[in-house]
């Protein structure tokens, strides 16, 4: 049989659906390539903790619908992995945990039904911290049951932060052009920033939250990641709806939006974004970070002032500190009742309160709390689980208050168009004695708030990547993707379009073949 001839460009999200679109590829050809990718990786990362044997198939239908009556959508054909606390119809949903193996969960997302209706192939699930990193205080971000321990594909000793560890890591290693992640507080932003790709964390409200194993739905949302803005651009067109089955619909609708409506993301890339936006400087964030980090901000900041922005260096964010402890104790209310809300709806679960999930993992020890334990967990089920009870509403009213104060002090105050900061410390060492010792992290405001963070990768230190976060205000996604947008294109050869060679331990033994780039691959290959 003929070789499938090269994709032109890059592997991006666009580039496959230019190729698909003339024709010089098919979307079967690049799923089985994919697949085979993860086959081949998925050992030494563990970013992947399910594939989807149903993927080929769905791949050749949505060939045959492009040949009859042309692409559904920009995504169509276009592989995507989506993280394993997300709802999948003919895939297990776990959270990582084995307890919901048998969960009969077996349904689609309102997410994925999005996907699935835009034609997008879903190729696999994800890895995550197990629970989305809500199990234990000293937990290892990346570690699940069932998927094992996420690397960082820039170094496989590295941490890949979490808890949207797989996705963050699948779309850095080429595993699949898109992904899905979920956060709660920074488990989109910190791992796209320790993996090098572009993450999305959108307004809490705008991308529904159904089907997907919850933390918290005062601060729970999904979100694209991929390895540019405008690739997450597109992502993000196809999950935001309004589901009516979503509690936060209520918020939409009574909220003022600005801007186009949320089909059109793509539309705002605009690469002369920069010129005349007013952006501040949040540094207080990153105090912690030693020179050699905080020269990466000195650098963007001196990029934003080349193209045109006018920066107020620095903006004060008042009382980021005191927003920890009101959120923790939230937090843990509202995951005991979300939780078992959720536990209840599963058709054939064998647990059904956050006590059943404890005695679980007891049972099961030696697999299931053989790296760290459930602290997190009993925290939580000895709280009331009761969203009515007086103490638990002041400490989420608490929390809201000052994460919103924090946020709409600076850009009320200067007119702000975005808040960038350094996302987070570059990957740290994953071990399991300390567990996570990232040094710091920026995406408390506005994930506690509900307000939009993009965090796209701007150089390197000590070879691993770090991000840059673009922070605004309730429902500025247009505006962020922007400003993030003519950053990136700014950027250029800031950013390498890969990772340089380190040698990393374990197999491959080279990152630069881990992320070899998918048109020298793909042209090499036998058509099945």
């Amino acid at each position: 049989m003929p070789e499938p001839p090269a994709v032109p460009g890059s592997a991006s999200a666009a580039s496959l659906q230019h190729a698909m679109a003339a024709g010089t590829l098919t979307s079967a050809e690049v799923t089985d390539f994919y697949l085979e990718r993860v086959n081949r990786l998925n050992p030494a990362l563990h970013a992947v903790i399910t594939a989807n044997p149903y993927a080929l198939d769905q791949a050749r239908d949505s060939d045959a619908v492009r040949t009859a009556s042309g692409p559904r959508s920009p995504l169509e054909g276009v592989p995507i992995l989506v993280k394993d606390n997300v709802e999948v119809a003919g895939m297990p949903t776990t959270a990582g945990s084995p307890a919901l193996l048998d969960g009969g969960q077996d349904r689609d997302a309102f997410i994925v039904s999005r996907l699935r209706e835009a034609g997008a192939i879903i190729v696999g699930k994800a890895n995550l911290s197990e629970w989305a990193n809500f199990r234990s205080s000293h937990g290892t971000s990346g570690w699940s049951t069932l998927g094992g321990q996420t690397a960082n594909p820039f170094a496989l000793e590295r941490n890949p932060s979490g808890s949207s560890s797989g996705s963050a890591a699948g779309v850095a290693a080429g595993l699949a052009p898109l992904a899905v992640g979920t956060e709660t507080d920074g488990s989109i932003v910190a791992p796209a920033s320790a993996c090098g790709v572009v993450g999305i964390k959108p307004t809490v409200g705008l991308v529904s939250r159904s089907g997907i194993v919850p933390i918290s739905a005062a601060q729970d949302t999904a979100g694209p990641m991929a390895r540019s803005v405008a690739d997450a651009a597109a992502l993000l067109s196809i999950l935001a709806a309004a589901d009516p089955d979503d509690p936060a619909v209520p918020l939409i609708r009574s909220e003022a939006r600005k801007g186009s409506s949320p089909e059109d993301y793509p539309s705002f890339c605009d690469a002369g974004a920069l010129r005349g936006a007013r952006v501040g400087v949040w540094r207080a964030g990153s105090a912690r970070a030693g020179a050699t980090i905080t020269a990466v901000l000195d650098r963007a900041v001196a990029l934003l002032r080349e193209q045109g922005a006018e920066v107020i260096d620095p903006v004060e964010l008042p009382d980021t500190e005191k927003i920890p402890l009101p959120e923790i104790g939230a937090l843990l209310n509202e995951f005991k009742h979300d939780i078992e809300a959720y536990l209840a709806g599963l058709p054939s679960g064998r647990y059904r309160t956050l006590a059943d999930l404890i005695r679980f993992n007891e049972r099961n020890a030696d697999l299931v709390l053989a790296r760290f334990g459930h602290e997190t967990f009993e925290k939580a089920d000895a709280t009331s689980g009761d969203l009515t009870d007086p103490g638990y509403r002041a400490m989420r009213a608490d929390a809201s208050r000052l994460a919103r104060l924090a946020m709409e002090t600076p850009l009320v105050t200067h007119r702000l168009d975005a808040i960038v900061a350094l996302t987070a410390s570059p990957a740290w060492l994953t071990d399991y004695t300390l567990g996570d010792h990232d040094v710091f992290h920026t995406s408390g405001p506005a994930a506690v708030g509900g307000f939009p963070a993009v965090s796209l990768p701007f150089g390197y230190v000590w070879g691993l990547p770090v991000g840059v976060s673009f922070m605004g205000a309730r429902w500025s996604e247009p505006r962020l993707i922007a400003l993030a947008y003519a950053f990136e294109q700014a950027a250029g050869t800031a950013v390498p379009a890969s990772a340089p060679p380190h040698v990393v331990t374990g197999e491959p033994p080279r990152l630069a073949e881990t992320l070899a780039p998918l048109p020298a691959l793909i042209g090499t290959r036998r058509a099945r």
